[in-house]
């Protein structure tokens, strides 16, 4: 649950709060995806968070294609 106006920048306690909960959820497996929708920020939002946090971020996955024959 957050505690801000959803708009606003986050500073001080309340970015720092939204930082480490970012960070726990995405070191538990989550998206960046999904946890912008759990704290309630945007993709890119969360994305800097989660860079201040200093978490090494996944790759994007996907398959890989087969090479043209």
């Amino acid at each position: 649950m957050r505690d801000y106006k959803p708009g606003i920048h986050l500073t001080g306690n309340a970015r720092e709060t939204a930082r480490q909960r970012a960070a726990d959820l995405y070191t538990q497996g989550c998206t960046i995806r999904s946890v912008a929708d759990q704290i309630g920020r945007s993709y890119g939002g969360t994305r800097v968070l989660l860079l201040e946090a200093g978490v090494t971020l996944r790759g994007r996955g996907g398959r890989l294609r087969k090479a043209a024959v």
